[in-house]
């Protein structure tokens, strides 16, 4: 039979570091979280709660217990994040960034070398309404709002909690908690679609969603086009960060994925997973010199009824290890 919270606490305490890591366990997977949707970013969000439990560890003597030890280690994972903004330039999407590409055959603009792009979050198994949280427009949205404001609308409308908790978090009052508030809300507000994707997956059904997965990945390793296409809003969206370069419109994203990444003489393989609550695949591109299908990028669908409004793929093959998948296959 395992130990309380309580006798956790004392052994860790008393300098028992392996009760410490029992004590903080069940709540890491939403600390990393709640990080992430602060930073944008999987390494800032590992960043800061490296940071924030190395921090609590070594404050445990000052945790009296007048708040649950959840709070309290929010508390030190939301000022972690607080200071990680501090130190680099707010995280956005390339749409945020400039003006859509007009010509796809035209060179694109170099990958940018400083980290300014959201990244893809591997999706948790959790309930609709905590997905909703983690959702590609939300983060984004989010990136917008000034740190206090973002740190604010996490804490209330996320994590529920009270006006009181959040002031006592952030060492302000109640009325700037709520006007803090008030602003984000207009910020993210317009910012937002009408309908999320957790709404929008829940209306498609299973069948639905499995037919609009294997249409993509179909399409892909045929480098079928037209199929792709024919998926797509008329208003559709294609980014490929770290390449600032993106596409608006139906017409604009056939027109690039014809000119550059199905042409004939490449080979994908396309791998189903999920990121930030939303379809999600891992590409690979074959290379003759490796003789293997080799990590290319993540790829997260953001969806409009059963079209693809947004296809965001990060050109980045390191995030496949961190969705869990092989770098060759």
């Amino acid at each position: 039979m395992g130990l309380s919270e309580q006798e956790l606490l004392s052994a860790a305490r008393g300098g028992d570091e392996a009760a410490f890591a029992d004590l903080v366990g069940p709540y890491r997977s939403e600390l990393a979280a709640h990080c992430y949707r602060m930073l944008g970013s999987i390494q800032d969000a590992e960043d800061a709660l490296q940071e924030a439990l190395l921090r609590a560890w070594r404050g445990l003597h000052r945790f009296e217990g007048r708040s649950s030890l959840r709070s309290w280690l929010y508390t030190i994972a939301t000022n972690a994040s607080l200071r990680a903004i501090e130190r680099r330039p707010a995280r956005v999407l390339p749409i945020d960034y400039g003006p859509a590409t007009a010509d796809p055959h035209a060179p694109h603009d170099p990958p940018l070398l400083e980290s300014v792009w959201v990244e893809p979050y591997p999706s948790p198994a959790a309930r609709y309404e905590q997905r909703e949280s983690v959702e590609l427009a939300f983060i984004a949205a989010l990136q917008h709002l000034p740190a206090l404001q973002r740190a604010v609308l996490i804490l209330r409308d996320v994590l529920g909690f009270s006006g009181a908790e959040v002031a006592d978090a952030l060492q302000t009052t109640p009325e700037a908690v709520y006007s803090a508030l008030q602003r984000a809300h207009k910020t993210v507000e317009r910012k937002l679609p009408e309908q999320t994707q957790q709404a929008t997956l829940r209306s498609l059904g299973e069948d639905g969603l499995r037919e609009i997965v294997q249409g993509y990945v179909d399409a892909w390793e045929r480098a079928d086009v037209e199929a792709l296409a024919a998926r797509l809003t008329k208003d559709a969206v294609m980014a490929m960060p770290p390449e600032p370069t993106w596409f608006h419109g139906q017409d604009a994203v056939a027109a690039f994925l014809r000119a550059v990444p199905m042409q004939d003489h490449y080979r994908w393989r396309i791998l189903p997973t999920s990121a930030n609550g939303q379809p999600a695949f891992a590409h690979y591109l074959w290379d003759d010199d490796e003789h293997a299908y080799m990590a290319h990028g993540i790829a997260v669908l953001t969806l409009e009824g059963d079209r693809i409004s947004d296809m965001t793929i990060w050109r980045v093959p390191e995030l496949h290890a961190r969705f869990g998948l092989p770098g060759r296959l």
